[in-house]
């Protein structure tokens, strides 16, 4: 899972651009269009019945102004139809925007909020609240309690699939502990068993089986623990150039039938994950497929590529993605097929290394595995 920070904060600023996004399409909707825009419309017919009309001079129309804004706390201008300047109580005030033609508020930056209302006989009165008697703290106060609840809101979906994601990871640490715990005991009963029975005329055949079962014991618990390391540390313990084709060339050697192909090229890596990624890959195809297995070797744009293929009935299609969960099992496989970390560890240490690992299906007649990995970048090309 990538940063669970990054997302949640993300997922914040998204909140907070939607909250402002709908602040303004609401502020005005309802400014202009509203409930707010009929208001300007009584008001401005109000006070074209108390003001001066429209021809009388300007002293009249002065003295008209202040009688109707006496005591109200607010400066007061009144201009003609082309925005000139008629008259004014208080402090001066802005002419109303020249690209519109109705009631609305006055946008600006600071200070308390102005508006103006578009008269029925063309003139302009704008209003605004004086500064000694605006008191912005309500606003604010509203203003981020409004905040808080759109970031909640829009927050919560979001965190809600991030914790459902979390439940969902826990849970599956707990089905890989449980079937951990389900694979050790088998190998441990048979071991149990093996040596209740075993005398000291003991038939050979039960002694190798029973050094095949501590194998396959101290293989799983080495595997369970290199998957749990993985998960926790995030780097490599080692980084340094790896040959793909001579450790290929050394995990090869290990098995009967097994061709190997292709050309030397060089990686970053750590040496022992990369040997554990391609014996396991080998380990697979011994198990799972047909002899010959074949192994190549060849580099890609930017990288590498290692090919592990082998002539056995291959992966159903729905199947393709699931060998790599670990001790995934197939539907109507047998107990012991298809179960453990193999092809899951092939995959965490090939993204570890910065490249990845997949089916490729069958071709030719062969069920082939391939892993890409960054060729290191001291070797030419």
């Amino acid at each position: 899972m990538r940063k669970l920070y990054l997302r949640i904060y993300l997922a914040v600023l998204a909140s907070l651009a939607a909250f402002a996004l709908a602040s303004g399409v609401l502020w005005r909707q309802l400014s202009d269009t509203g409930p707010l825009g009929h208001a300007f419309e009584v008001a401005g017919t109000l006070a074209q019945n108390v003001l001066a009309p429209a021809a009388a001079p300007k002293p009249e129309q002065q003295a008209a102004l202040e009688r109707f804004v006496a005591n109200s706390r607010a400066d007061v201008a009144l201009f003609s139809d082309d925005r000139t300047l008629l008259a004014w109580v208080g402090e001066p005030l802005p002419p109303p925007y020249t690209d519109r033609d109705r009631s609305g508020w006055l946008r600006h930056w600071g200070g308390p909020p102005a508006w103006t209302i578009r008269m029925p006989d063309g003139r302009w009165l704008v209003a605004r609240v004086r500064h000694d008697h605006w008191h912005p703290g309500f606003g604010l106060f509203l203003l981020l309690a409004l905040l808080a609840l759109a970031v909640g809101v829009g927050a919560y979906p979001v965190v809600r699939r991030l914790t459902a994601r979390i439940e969902e990871l826990v849970g599956a640490h707990k089905v890989l502990l449980a079937n951990a715990s389900h694979e050790l005991r088998t190998p441990l009963a048979r071991i149990r068993m093996a040596v209740e029975l075993m005398k000291e005329n003991a038939d050979p055949k039960r002694k190798r089986d029973l050094g095949l079962d501590i194998a396959e014991l101290d293989t799983l618990i080495d595997e369970i623990l290199l998957a749990s390391r993985l998960e926790v540390v995030k780097g490599l313990d080692v980084d340094e150039e790896v040959d793909l084709l001579a450790l290929a060339s050394e995990e090869c050697a290990r098995y009967e039938e097994v061709e190997l192909g292709g050309q030397p090229v060089s990686v970053r890596g750590d040496p022992r994950l990369l040997r554990r990624m391609i014996r396991n890959l080998l380990e697979n195809a011994r198990r799972h497929g047909a002899p010959p297995i074949e192994v190549s070797v060849c580099r890609t744009e930017g990288g590498a590529e290692l090919r592990v293929c082998d002539h056995g009935p291959g992966i159903a299609e729905a199947e393709r993605e699931g060998v790599f969960r670990p001790f995934h099992r197939f539907e109507g496989a047998r107990a012991s097929a298809g179960a453990g970390l193999g092809l899951a560890l092939v995959r965490q240490i090939a993204r570890r290394h910065g490249g990845d690992a997949r089916y490729l299906g069958r071709e030719q007649r062969r069920s082939c595995f391939a892993v890409s990995l960054v060729m290191s970048p001291h070797v030419p090309s």
